[in-house]
This record gives structure tokens, C-alpha cells and sequence, in this order.
């Protein structure tokens, strides 16, 4: 338990694991006897934890991740939570009904085995779940709040767009009040105590949340071009994971995912991933990297052939798809055999594919006849395998003659206005004699032929048995059949040999999906000119020299670099002003961007770069609407904030864009400045924040306390007469203005209306009173004497129904006022 770092729902998190969450008790209840007992839900590929700890009556959860068909990471949990109950839905597929049989299974597990618990899966219905987490009765929520206040304050800590993490908490919220954990003894009128909830990480892994990937744009989905791809056929568009992709196999396209979702601290396996990748990057192994890439191409899903080979439905193409893996890892294991034996990767890749490898593939070569199974689009062995098997298909090949001979003689012994017959054969019915139909054969009862027995009809031909091909069927039986009845058992046997070596075939697609991915990171790494990254265990805080932000620099014509120094206890908030379009966003995102790749293994796009220790990236840079809870654009910003100021440590990085333009001016800088003073309060163990904003206000009324932690930063600009010149350079000062008209004028907005909104925020700015545009007043006027003249010419005084009283005060008195 004290491996996990937790994150509440309202203090600042710590650097331990029990620190208390909204309306959590004292720190002396973690020494009280602790149980823990964890839902857990597997879906698509995702997994979705939550765990009640019975010592600090605090519910944890752990936002969908993905995992493994093995439910690796759902292993890693178990080890490190240790929980007492195991409680998930009745209807789960095959990979996790096999991982809870083996749990259960588990004699020698400390303390105890786990008891698992399956509820009905209605129980685990998206909308039950979302009511019931909405509408359970917390301690740590005031009674005074209204349900919508409610809402909001749960939406600021619990992900509801984890649809997976929010089914396994509405089912742990099942259980408890099912088991009553905890007041068993207690009134039924006593429900069971939950002090808060926190989101807790795994050890080493780095903490990011949806928006932070959604903002930072590791990763983009969008629709795919092609009609045919329906509803579901997404593709990546411009994202991180986009430009580094260049996996040549499905396995290692699905392990750098995997990487990207779990970024890590662990020192030893980012060094490894970088060893890797700067071999490849040695100019003298160019065309070493390009040959092992090309290997990877066939390397294909090998788990989904084994899968089918324990079916006895394996596919004429498996064979050809596994022969072809086989033989590309035996010559990454040449390749690697040759390579540096210091680095971990080609030393296990040397080692562990071994000579069953070889013995699978000379096997397939050897028993397979690839091209014949493609034609008959079924299993076919090649000649000289099983003498049985070749002498039949002798006598198969030998038939046509033979019937033809056998035709020939039957027609002797046929009425003679027989024309002609023939011979045939067909698998599982047997030899036939074909006749054509004569046109005196009109009844079924024609059909009739003494000496044959009728067998059917088919396309005016009449088929028959007849004595010859009675003793042929004694004498040569169904050879087709019998051919593939025998082939059949050889490829079971052939089956057989190869599941025999699975652990092998396991292991190969393992390892080489981190060379795919390693050498598709280095790919990129050479194209962009990237650097490798150090990392500094001792050292919280970021270092980067000329780093660029990777997605622009592909798509602007030229790009500014900029450096970024983050650590030690100067320094540690920095608040970055500037004009519009500067390029603010673009530098917090640039700085998020190279740590996130730092802690995935990558290589950066930095002349160099230190990484610090760093536990979790925040950030509130876009707003993404929420139509599930319905809330409102500045409520998602606030949690967004509110989730950094909960759970960022003196470790943690925080990105904050703009926030508090969603509301009134005067508000929103009273929030930022609160939020930044709240953090400036902590002294030395403060999180690192780059915060990017508008509000001059926020340094002209010095809202900031003075001192070391703060750091002013500015776009650097020139003025140029009328126009504005951004150098995108970033450097120490204050922006004097927003230049907010000379970004409208680059928007295109007519002139007229940018001189106006520059007279109107002059007299602002000075407390001078708005006066209204005098000309716009006098055509205004004039447009208003015309309609009513127009009102009065249309009068008809002759009409006895007109009103003149009602027409003066409907028509004629409002209008003069409004000229008047």
C-alpha cells in the first residue's frame, strides 16, 4: 500500500500515500487496522479500478487505462493494493474470467487470497452508476449545498468521462452498501462512511489526465476520409503520436501507445529505451535500422494464430502469416547476435529467440505446400511427406484417363440410343455414370435403366451407380476425402509442435514490439533533429535549452526556439504576459510536450534538455464542453484548475492558460491571483507553473507577493510605426499592452471597427465617460425622420375607421422620442 501515491479530491497532495482527501480524518487514522476491497471492470482493451480502504473510509480510483490481454497493469494493482475482496460484473469476457480463475487459485498469495465477487452486470449499467455516485450521501459534502452545487463539486474530482472508472465506483458503491463494509453491527439506518475520494497513480508512473493528452495534442483522433470505414473508422491526425509513429507492426504501434499512456520516472527503463534508440541514430547504423524495420513489417498478430491453432480453426493464410514471422524473427536474432551485447534489448533479443524458432519454420517449410493451400484455399501438405497421402493422390491425378477408359466400356453395355456417358467422380458421393437426357425421359419413372440405380438429376445429365462404379467405390473408396481427413491430422500434428513452442512465439512478438517501437522513435528522431534528453533524479525541475514545440515546427515556415530554466527554489511560478498571437500557448505547450516525451523515452526537440523528477503534468489551457453533466464552459475550467491546486506536489508541472477570461475581468484575475498565491504559500515545495494571461492587472497591482518563487516573462516585440513585429523570443519583463487591435486587423475586422474599440479602451483605461459616435447619431436620425414621414404620407385621412389618437401615440410619439 505505501508504493501508491494518492491524489485527493481537496487538499494539495503530498509525498505520501495518506494524506487526507475532503472531510478525511486525521492522519491518526492511518494507523488503525486498513482492508481494502476493489472493483474492477475490463473493456475494449481499457481497465477501470476503484477500491474502498476501510482505514481512512476513502474510495480511490484510477482513471480508465489501457492494458494487455495478460491485464498486466491490472496485476500491478493487485500487488500493490493487496485488496481483501475482488468484486466485478457477472458477465466478463474470457481474458478476465482466466485471470480471476487464476487469483482464485493463488494458494501461496500473502495474506490471503482474495474472495472474488461477481455482481449482475445491470449493476454496472453507465447511467445507474453515474446516479448513484451522484447521489450518495457523503460527509465531506455540506447539507446546505443544492443538487446542481453537488454536481459540480463531484465533477472537480471524479472523471465521469472515464466511462469505465465511473461503472467500477458505482459497482464498489454497490458492494458496500450490499456488504455494509464497516457498520455491520451498526442500525440499518447507518450507511456506510466514505471521507472523500482520491485518484491514486502507481508507482512510478507519471500522473496525466484526458485533457491534458486532449489539450497538448499527444494524441488526435478524426474521422477516417474513406465512406466504407462507418461510424467507428477513426485515424490519427496531427498529433505527437502521429509524427513518431512509424511502427511497421501492429504490436509496436499498440506498445508505443501504451508507452504514451503510461509515462514513467523509472530511471533504468527510460536510459534503456534511449541506449536504443541513440544506436540506431549512428550515422554508420542507418542502413542496419532500415533492414530491422523492414523486418518488422512481418511480423504479424501472432497471439490471434495461436488463439485459432487451440480452436483447430486456423486458416490456410495463418500458416503462410506465421512461417513469415518465424523467419523475420530468426533474422532479427542474426542481426541482434552481432549487435553490442551491453545493451539489454538486442542481448535478450540474441538469447531468447532460440532454436525453436528455427524448428518451427523448418517445419512449416518443410510440411506446407503454400501455393497448392491458397488454390484449394485449404490445408495441403507437400509430396514426399507421407507416402500414403502421395500414393493417393497418384491414383487422384490418375482418374480422368481412367474414368474415361472405365465411360468407354459402360456405354458397350448401354441401349444404343444412348449417345454418349461418362465417368465421374465426386467427393463424399463416390464414381457416377452421367448420361445425358434423352427427350423420350420425361417422368421419373423414364429414368429408370435396367442394370443402373438412379442417384439424381443435375443440369439434363442423369447420374447413376452402376456395378463398375460400385466396385470402384469398394475398391479405391473416397480418396478426396480421405486425402484431406489425412492431411487434416498432419496439420494438428503440425499444430500441435507449434503450440508446443507458444512461449517462444510469445516472447518474439514481445520483444519485438519494443525494437518496432524504438526504432520508429529513432526514425523520427533523425528526421527532426532531435536530442537526448538527461535525466536528474535529485533535481525537481525542468531545464531545456532551445526547445521547440514539435507540431508547429512541422507546420510554420520557420520557428523560434525558446529555453525554458524551472527548479531550485527560484523561479518556480513563472507568469508569462505578452501581446495576442505572441505566442504564449505555443511555448507552454512546447514545454509540456518535450517533458511528456522525456518520460515516454523518446528523444526531444531540444539542443539539450534536463528532467528533474516529475510526478504528474496539469494543465488548463482549453476548455472541452461537457454534455453528459451539462456544465457550463468556466465550470470546467475551474475543475480543471481545481484538480491541479488538489493534487499537484513540488514535483508536479502545471500549465495554465488564460484562465479566468470565462467570467467578469474583475473576477477571473481575483481567481487567478488567489490560485496563485494559494501555491505561492507553500514556499519552496510549490509545483512548477507556467501560467500564460492577458491580465496586466494581475503585476500592475503587484497582486503577487514579491519574492524569489515569482518570474516575470514576456513575449518580446517591436513596434514598427503602426504595425506590430513579433520575434516569438521569449525573455525577463512585463507586456505593456495586449496589442489586441493589431490581432483584430490580422483577423480581418473592417477598420472602422478596430479605431473604435481603440477609442473606447483609451477612455476606459483613463476613467473617462463613453460618449457615443456622433456621426453614427446623425445617420441614425435621419433614417428615423424618413420612416416616420413615410408613416405619415401612407395616412389616409378619407378612411372613416382611422384613429388619430391611437396613430399619434403608437406610431408618432415613440418615434420622435427615439429622434429626439
Amino acid at each position: 500500500m505505501a508504493a501508491l501515491r494518492a491524489t485527493s479530491g481537496g487538499t494539495p497532495r503530498g509525498p505520501g500515500p495518506w494524506e487526507g482527501a475532503v472531510g478525511s480524518p486525521s492522519c491518526g487514522a492511518g494507523r488503525r487496522l486498513r482492508t481494502t476491497h476493489l472493483c474492477v471492470l475490463w473493456n475494449s482493451g481499457y481497465l477501470g479500478v476503484a477500491y474502498y480502504d476501510t482505514g481512512d473510509s476513502t474510495v480511490h480510483f484510477m482513471p480508465d487505462a489501457p492494458d494487455d490481454d495478460g491485464l498486466t497493469l491490472l496485476q500491478r494493482v493487485l500487488d500493490e493494493v493487496s485488496p481483501r475482496s475482488v468484486v466485478t460484473s457477472a458477465k466478463q469476457d474470457e481474458n478476465m474470467t482466466r485471470f480471476l480463475g487464476k487469483l482464485a487459485s493463488q494458494e501461496h498469495r500473502e495474506p490471503e487470497r482474495p474472495e472474488i465477487i461477481f455482481l449482475p452486470s445491470v449493476d454496472f449499467g453507465p447511467e445507474i452508476c453515474k446516479q448513484r455516485l451522484l447521489s450518495g450521501d457523503y460527509s465531506f459534502i455540506p447539507e446546505s449545498m443544492t443538487a446542481m452545487e453537488k454536481v459540480l463539486f463531484l465533477s472537480s474530482i471524479i472523471p465521469f468521462d472515464c466511462l469505465l472508472t465511473v461503472r467500477a465506483l458505482g459497482g464498489l458503491l454497490k458492494f458496500l452498501s450490499r456488504r455494509r463494509v464497516g457498520v455491520e453491527l451498526e442500525d440499518s439506518s447507518v450507511s456506510v462512511p466514505i471521507l472523500g475520494f482520491k485518484k491514486f497513480v502507481l508507482t512510478d508512473l507519471v500522473s496525466i489526465d484526458q485533457d491534458t493528452y486532449s489539450v497538448l495534442q499527444i494524441f488526435k483522433s478524426e474521422s477516417h476520409p474513406s465512406v466504407y470505414k462507418g461510424a467507428s473508422g477513426l485515424k490519427e491526425g496531427l498529433s505527437l503520436f502521429g509524427i513518431l509513429n512509424r511502427c511497421r507492426s501492429k504490436w509496436g504501434e499498440k506498445l508505443l501507445r501504451l508507452w504514451f499512456t503510461r509515462p514513467t520516472q523509472e530511471l533504468r527503463e527510460l536510459n534503456s529505451r534511449l541506449d536504443v534508440i541513440q544506436f540506431f541514430l549512428l550515422p554508420q547504423n542507418l542502413d542496419l535500422a532500415q533492414m530491422l524495420h523492414r523486418l518488422m513489417s512481418h511480423i504479424k498478430n501472432v497471439p490471434l494464430i495461436l488463439k485459432r491453432m487451440k480452436l483447430s480453426h486456423t486458416k490456410v493464410s495463418d500458416w503462410q502469416v506465421l512461417y513469415k514471422t518465424v523467419y523475420s524473427a530468426l533474422g532479427l536474432r542474426d542481426a541482434c547476435r552481432s549487435l553490442p551485447q551491453s545493451i539489454q534489448l538486442f542481448r535478450d533479443i540474441a538469447q531468447e529467440f532460440s532454436d525453436d524458432l528455427h524448428h518451427i519454420a523448418s517445419l512449416i517449410g518443410k510440411v506446407v505446400d503454400f501455393e497448392g493451400s491458397l488454390t484449394e484455399n485449404r490445408f495441403i501438405v507437400l509430396p514426399n511427406i507421407d507416402p500414403e497421402i502421395d500414393e493417393k493422390k497418384r491414383r487422384l491425378m490418375g482418374l480422368p484417363s481412367f474414368l474415361t477408359e472405365v465411360a468407354r466400356k459402360e456405354l458397350e453395355n448401354l441401349d444404343s440410343r444412348i449417345p454418349s456417358c461418362s465417368a465421374i467422380y465426386i467427393p463424399l458421393i463416390g464414381f457416377l455414370l452421367c448420361i445425358p437426357r434423352l427427350p423420350s425421359m420425361v417422368e421419373a419413372s423414364d429414368f429408370e435403366i435396367e442394370g443402373l440405380d438412379f442417384m439424381f438429376l443435375s443440369e439434363e445429365k442423369l447420374h447413376y451407380r452402376s456395378a463398375r462404379t460400385k466396385e470402384l467405390d469398394a475398391l479405391l473408396g473416397d480418396l478426396h476425402c480421405e486425402i484431406r481427413d489425412q492431411e487434416t491430422l498432419l496439420m494438428y500434428q503440425l499444430q500441435c509442435q507449434v503450440l508446443a513452442r507458444a512461449a517462444v512465439l510469445t516472447r518474439v512478438l514481445d520483444l519485438a514490439s519494443h525494437l518496432d517501437a524504438l526504432l520508429a522513435l529513432a526514425s523520427a528522431a533523425r528526421d527532426y533533429g532531435y536530442s537526448r534528453p538527461r535525466y536528474s533524479p535529485q533535481f525537481h525541475g525542468v531545464r531545456i535549452q532551445n526547445g521547440r514545440h514539435p507540431l508547429m515546427e512541422l507546420c510554420a515556415r520557420t520557428f523560434v526556439p525558446n529555453s525554458t530554466e524551472c527548479g531550485g527554489e527560484r523561479g518556480r511560478v513563472k507568469v508569462i504576459t505578452g501581446p495576442n498571437s505572441s505566442g504564449k500557448s505555443i511555448y507552454l505547450k512546447q514545454v509540456g510536450l518535450i517533458t511528456f516525451m522525456a518520460l515516454v523515452g523518446s528523444f526531444v526537440p531540444a539542443e539539450e534538455a534536463e528532467i528533474g523528477a516529475v510526478d504528474a503534468i496539469f494543465t488548463r489551457i482549453h476548455s472541452c464542453e461537457s454534455i453528459s453533466l451539462g456544465l457550463s464552459t468556466f465550470v470546467i475550467d475551474l475543475n480543471q484548475v481545481a484538480k491541479a491546486v488538489n493534487n499537484a506536489t513540488e514535483r508536479s508541472l502545471v500549465l495554465i492558460d488564460e484562465f479566468g477570461k470565462g467570467t467578469n475581468t474583475v473576477d477571473g484575475l481575483a481567481l487567478l491571483a488567489a490560485v496563485l498565491r494559494n501555491w505561492l504559500a507553500l514556499g519552496p515545495i510549490c509545483p512548477h507553473i507556467f501560467v500564460a494571461t492577458n491580465f496586466l492587472s494581475l503585476v500592475q497591482l503587484q497582486l503577487l507577493p514579491q519574492g524569489p518563487l515569482v518570474q516575470y516573462l514576456t513575449m518580446e516585440t517591436c513596434e514598427d510605426e503602426n504595425d506590430l513585429v513579433f520575434f516569438y523570443q521569449l525573455c525577463e519583463g512585463v507586456a505593456n499592452a495586449s496589442h489586441a487591435s493589431h490581432t483584430a486587423a490580422q483577423a480581418g475586422l473592417p477598420n472602422k471597427l478596430i479605431a473604435r474599440g481603440k477609442e473606447v479602451s483609451d477612455l476606459i483605461r483613463s476613467g473617462k465617460p463613453i460618449e457615443p459616435v456622433k456621426e453614427l447619431l446623425r445617420e441614425n436620425q435621419m433614417e428615423n425622420c424618413q420612416a416616420l414621414v413615410d408613416k405619415f404620407l401612407k395616412l389616409d385621412l378619407e378612411d372613416s375607421s382611422l384613429d388619430l389618437d391611437a396613430f399619434m401615440s403608437e406610431e408618432v410619439l415613440p418615434a420622435a422620442s427615439v429622434i429626439l
